[in-house]
């Protein structure tokens, strides 16, 4: 077996790297200043190593476990912002408290730290970024905010209060729930601060209330400062956590009423698809809430010529019947750059804008192009002029989103839906994605693509079931006797 050699680093990788060292470098001496304000030079210059160290080592991690925020410069710039914030905002608070418990005639000060809401830098972390970054990031500031005081017990404080912080909100889809993190908070501190006190022999002292009291003053400012900033971060970063996700499923969104009113069918698609990937993201391991707003606007682009689309066509002829197949073929494309023009237009988060562009991929239209041949005859017409522009999905949530929209679209040429024939229309279309290279470069394993089908064929088998023939009811020959007799009735009173 040949083993390959390492590649050599192009001179606008080894670039980017330094440049990384550098921004590693500004914040480290930011950090040390905060840490070390009042501190002799050779205490902030030793900060500024520690802290260098530090952010190194969570950069390396970040590098290995999460590189898509390595590559997005604005990711990297907030989470140093991150890190200084949350410094900062502690050492105001500890002069506040400080001023505080002076004013109210405290003997012992040391009790201040316990108040300052630390945790609040970590459930940010983890609503803006994901888990795994939390954590190296409340091990990071707990080590620089142990060298801060100068002092082995505040770490452990600051540690476990962060990771309650960033456990509280792993799955946050309403505001209530920061305030419920932050109900947390105040339980484990003010734990935490009673083991602290036993382990310093201080419980039964007149440091210990007070020391309690802070502790969940904390947790309470931790949830406020949550509340304040995560709007702010959001827009200012345009990150969508999952709760500006779940408003966006709310049917009282303009694009949401427009779909309904000028596109019902294509309304009625969408939901459909989004009970399609919500069911199956979870098993492939993506945010299942992402890949429901998602599907709830990937065809929003059909609301503006929404009676060249099958499913919002009533029994009337088809408006196709009179365009040659590349008119037609233009014409369907054209959904999705109207559906991008849309989502721009009406401030849609630029993932939802991905994957509407991604959906279709580079697929071919194969009806119009099919028709385009038996037209020409002998000429075979260009395929790419019958091809979505792309590109192909580059998530697992975009290629979910255009597995589901096919399977859901074909199973609608189903007479007779049965368990059987449903798994094979499911298995036939998903495999064709497949080998078409839709997939290539989306990082779905084929243990995902196994799972997709099956939760696919569970929820359509559910949607399409047969019913039993309601008792003296024909709908296939208009009303029944009974439904006559019925109306007639209601005409008569």
């Amino acid at each position: 077996m040949k083993t390959e050699l390492p590649k050599p680093k192009t001179e606008s990788a080894a670039k980017s790297d330094w440049l990384v060292i550098t921004y590693i470098a500004v914040v480290s001496v930011i950090t040390s200043l905060l840490l070390t304000a009042d501190a002799t030079p050779s205490r902030f210059v030793g900060g500024m190593l520690v802290s260098f160290v530090l952010l190194f080592v969570l950069y390396r991690d970040i590098m290995r476990y999460k590189p898509a925020y390595v590559n997005n410069r604005s990711m990297l710039l907030l989470l140093g912002i991150m890190i200084v914030g949350t410094l900062l905002i502690s050492r105001i608070s500890a002069y506040a408290l400080t001023g505080l418990m002076k004013g109210l005639g405290a003997a012992d000060l040391r009790v201040v730290v316990y108040g300052v809401p630390i945790a609040a830098g970590a459930m940010l972390v983890t609503l803006l970024f994901d888990f795994h970054t939390a954590i190296t990031f409340s091990f990071t500031v707990s080590l620089l905010s142990g060298y801060w005081l100068w002092d082995a017990f505040f770490p452990i404080y600051t540690f476990v209060g962060s990771l309650t912080a960033a456990f509280s909100v792993i799955r946050c889809k309403k505001r209530t729930a920061l305030l419920r993190g932050g109900l947390f908070v105040i339980l484990v501190n003010m734990c935490l601060v009673v083991i602290l006190l036993i382990s310093q022999e201080e419980l039964f002292t007149d440091i210990a209330p007070t020391a309690i009291a802070l502790a969940a003053f904390s947790g309470v400012t931790v949830s406020a400062l949550v509340s304040l900033l995560l709007p702010l971060l959001e827009y200012a970063f345009k990150i969508t956590t999952d709760i500006s996700l779940l408003e966006l499923l709310d049917l009282n969104q303009p694009l949401m009423k427009m779909l309904m009113i000028n596109a019902p069918g294509t309304y009625h698609h969408s939901v459909i698809v989004g009970n399609l990937v919500e069911s199956a993201a979870e098993a492939i391991g993506v945010n299942p809430l992402l890949a429901r707003v998602s599907s709830y606007y990937h065809d929003i682009g059909k609301a503006k010529m929404p009676d060249y689309f099958v499913e919002n066509q009533s029994g009337a002829p088809s408006r196709h019947e009179k365009l040659t197949p590349h008119m037609s073929s233009m014409i369907i494309i054209s959904h999705v750059k109207e559906g991008v023009e849309l989502a721009r237009q009406y401030k849609l988060p630029q993932t939802i804008i991905d994957i509407i562009k991604q959906h279709h991929g580079t697929a071919l239209i194969s009806f119009f192009y099919q028709k385009a041949k038996d037209m020409l005859h002998d000429a075979i017409p260009a395929e790419d002029e019958y091809k979505y522009p792309g590109p192909k999905p580059q998530t697992r949530v975009a290629a979910l989103v255009m597995m589901a929209d096919a399977v859901e679209a074909s199973s609608k040429v189903l007479n007779d839906p049965t368990p059987a024939r449903i798994a094979a229309l499911v298995e036939k279309i998903i495999n064709h994605i497949f080998l078409e290279g839709q997939l290539d470069d989306c990082e779905l394993t084929l243990k995902d693509i196994s799972e997709i089908k099956k939760h696919f064929i569970y929820i359509l088998t559910g949607i399409l079931h047969k019913r039993i023939d309601y008792p003296g009811f024909d709908f296939s020959n208009g009303n029944s006797h009974t439904e006559s007799a019925k109306i007639e009735k209601t005409r008569s009173a």
